[in-house]
């Protein structure tokens, strides 16, 4: 238990990327494994060195719903404030 919270400490210091979903929801189209609905979802990533925000990205994800499989990410990013 002592190992995880100093290596959550350590990636803290030597920079660390957290992903939040911001939003789901069905997108045209059908997977071209098994033939499930496609799922977009929003992803905000920012990374971080020394708790100061270096880049925020906004990715949308692709995935099936059905066999949870990743289809493609298209990947925008914004300067940080």
């Amino acid at each position: 238990m002592a190992m995880v919270e100093a290596a959550r400490r350590a990636m803290g210091w030597c920079g660390a990327e957290e992903e939040r979903e911001t939003a789901s929801r069905k997108a045209p189209g059908a997977c071209p494994r098994c033939g499930g609905a496609v799922v977009a979802t929003d992803v905000e990533s920012s990374r971080r060195i020394l708790c100061l925000p270096l880049c925020l990205r906004n990715k949308k994800k692709f995935s099936c719903s059905r066999c949870r499989r990743a289809l493609v990410a298209i990947v925008s990013s914004s300067a940080a404030a």
